[in-house]
């Protein structure tokens, strides 16, 4: 049986945010960031929804990840594709480019984290060695091969609380942990995609270096990075589309 895949989008993906339904319901964690649209991508039907709500207004320690998750699952998604914008705080990579993250580290506090809150008489201790479906990674390097895009395979993401963005100090920690992408939103989504039996995989649109880390003030090297790595994103998700229409 085909995947039913869906993107989990920020701002700047206004294409991909407007179909030819748009399904708001409720599930039993409250209602969705956004209404989940059906699309059509390079000839396959496509589920979104907008993290951070239409209009993007917000914050990602007040995204409702799990209504988010169950609301994409209960429309029938079977595998999620994260778009997520990152600093970069390693040498990995650079401003503009992109990249499938396969680790990751966990900052944030404060957030609805799991399905398993107590009220449904059930726990799984979900195994999350490997954070990411390294299926859904290889699907995404594979699509970025043949459209002949620079996709780095692997990194860690280290998703911190926000929304401010961090210190220079803090990047160093971050970097001494082993971090080479910052991000505020892939916790506890991956985590929540996890509990639900979704595989997940994340594709980072790197839109500055991180703070200490580049010669350009951080909102300068957003501004200037951001369309060259949505440009890219966009062709990656055209061309893994376009197979999945085939296959």
């Amino acid at each position: 049986m085909p995947e039913t895949y869906a993107l989990i989008i920020g701002s700047g993906f206004e294409q991909f945010a407007a179909g030819d339904a748009d399904l708001l319901s409720e599930t039993r964690f409250g209602l969705p960031s956004s209404a989940i649209n059906r699309v059509e991508i390079e000839g396959h039907g496509v589920l979104s929804i907008a993290r951070h709500g239409v209009p993007h207004t917000i914050p990602p320690h007040a995204i409702n990840y799990r209504a988010n998750l169950l609301a994409l699952q209960e429309a029938g998604a079977t595998a999620i594709i994260a778009l997520n914008t990152v600093g970069v705080a390693s040498d990995i990579r650079d401003s503009g480019e992109i990249a499938v993250p396969d680790q990751i580290l966990d900052y944030t506090w404060g957030r609805q984290h799991t399905i398993y809150d107590g009220d449904g008489g059930e726990i799984d201790h979900i195994d999350f060695t490997e954070p990411f479906s390294p299926e859904l990674r290889a699907g995404l390097l594979d699509a970025a091969k043949l459209a002949d895009i620079d996709c780095y395979d692997g990194g860690v993401y280290a998703a911190t609380q926000g929304p401010r963005l961090e210190s220079a100090a803090e990047v160093d920690r971050l970097e001494r942990d082993g971090a080479d992408y910052i991000g505020m939103t892939a916790m506890p989504e991956a985590a929540l995609a996890r509990e639900l039996g979704l595989p997940y995989a994340c594709l980072a649109l790197i839109v500055n270096r991180a703070a200490g880390r580049g010669d350009t003030p951080i909102h300068e090297d957003v501004e200037a990075s951001t369309e060259a790595a949505r440009s890219l994103a966009e062709s990656l998700l055209r061309q893994f589309f376009r197979h999945q229409a085939i296959v």
